[in-house]
């Protein structure tokens, strides 16, 4: 077991120090780490991780709880109102329909499932992942209009969706459950308990921190570690009150961020760490959740894959955005690029974790391979397809850059890093 964490710390290593290489060659973090995890434990067979149930849950857990808050605390809704009008369309209209299209498919695509198992699945592969495109997020081709039109999706759209899944979760438990079970009542009680909670959590912290900065008791360097842990104190104090704690984390990094402001600063260390995890959630995917679904993989499971990404998701897109003033071409830009990612991932441990198998054999399998799918086609064709698209709105207008203030961290890049690779992406064509 020694030799497997030093392995793991020894990838990770590495990978800081060459990072903005792989970059350059188009090679992600999530894309990374789940060929390490799938080379090193079915190819060499160096790599045997075999955690216990409860690592897994407490790993997700942490992870899902970190990536919620910051995703919502990170936005600046001064930056936001611009075009509140375009992320209201793709969250509030987009995201529903393609939870909805998502349970129909499920429904008659996918034998066995029930009704609940479809929703489970449908809103689990719901949230998009921007990481998953970093090389098209930060390509200065792509007007900056658009790249934070999917920046932001992708920073809100795994919290809309974790209520779903959270009663789709509760639905399937009950139903193969003999035991009594508070089921998808109880789940909506716990969901308005985390939600009220986490909004009320948020608003003090971060009138209780501005009001710190301000008289000079605390600077952003060292309260970074204080938000990280009101991140986890949001979840695992809703949960000691009866509340849903992913919702109630996700509540109050909203309110902390409207609250605070400014975020950024405080919240670098929150996103660092975030992103750790995030690597490690990456490589248990590729090493145990990939290998253990190829074993339930069925022409079904590959067939919703592939809708899930096109179908399933360019349809809702375009016809939320219909009647916006974005030209056809962007519209299917927009829909191609939503990548199922870490949430996805996360989503999927907590329904092996929390289902029994005769339950999870037939749902795990397709959100496996749909984030496989979506990391292999998302990673080729991000930059090409970025640099085609870039050339083609300068021809058509699409509207430029905003103000350079109004940038937004892509998930597990900060600010600085993400000018960082603008300017190297700059310098490498010139």
């Amino acid at each position: 077991m020694d030799g497997t964490f030093s392995l793991i710390l020894l990838l990770l290593f590495l990978w800081s120090l060459c990072s903005q290489r792989l970059a350059r060659v188009e090679l992600t973090a999530p894309v990374a780490f789940v060929l390490l995890g799938l080379l090193l434990s079915e190819g060499v067979g160096v790599l045997d991780l075999a955690p216990s149930p409860e690592t897994v849950r407490t790993l997700a857990e942490v992870t899902l709880t970190w990536v919620l808050f910051t995703d919502a605390a990170r936005l600046s809704f001064r930056a936001l109102r611009p075009e509140l009008g375009l992320y209201g369309r793709l969250l509030l209209l987009g995201l529903p329909m393609c939870i909805g299209l998502g349970t129909l498919l499920a429904i008659g695509l996918l034998p066995g499932v029930s009704g609940w198992a479809a929703l489970y699945v449908a809103a689990a592969l719901a949230p998009t992942d921007a990481a998953l495109g970093a090389t098209m997020m930060v390509d200065p081709a792509v007007p900056a209009r658009i790249r934070r039109l999917i920046n932001v999706e992708s920073g809100l759209n795994d919290g809309i969706a974790t209520p779903f899944v959270v009663l789709a979760l509760a639905g399937v438990a009950a139903a193969g459950s003999t035991s009594d079970t508070h089921g998808s009542g109880g789940a909506l009680v716990e969901l308005a308990i985390g939600l009220i909670y986490g909004v009320v959590l948020g608003l003090v912290a971060g009138w209780l921190l501005r009001f710190a900065l301000r008289r000079g008791w605390a600077t952003e360097d060292v309260a970074g570690t204080g938000v990280l842990a009101l991140a986890l104190l949001s979840y695992l104090s809703s949960l000691a009150i009866g509340g849903n704690g992913f919702v109630a984390a996700f509540a109050a990094g909203l309110a902390f961020g409207s609250t605070h402001g400014a975020p950024q600063g405080v919240l670098l260390f929150v996103e660092q760490t975030g992103s750790l995890f995030s690597m490690l959630v990456w490589l248990l995917f590729g090493a145990v959740l990939v290998p253990a679904a190829f074993e339930h993989f069925t022409w079904q499971a590959v067939l919703y894959a592939v809708l899930s990404l096109t179908v399933v998701r360019m349809v809702p897109v375009a016809l939320s955005l219909a009647g916006s003033g974005l030209d056809k071409r962007t519209v299917l830009f927009v829909g191609w690029f939503g990548p199922r990612g870490l949430a996805s991932v996360i989503f999927g441990l907590l329904a092996v974790e929390e289902l029994a198998p005769s339950a999870w054999h037939s749902i795990a399998p397709v959100v496996a391979c749909t984030v496989l799918l979506s990391v292999l086609a998302h990673g080729i064709t991000s930059a090409p397809l970025a640099q085609r698209y870039g050339k083609a709105s300068a021809v058509t207008g699409v509207p430029p850059a905003g103000p350079a203030e109004n940038e937004l961290p892509i998930r597990g890049m900060g600010a600085g890093a993400v000018r960082a690779r603008r300017r190297g992406g700059r310098d490498g064509r010139a």
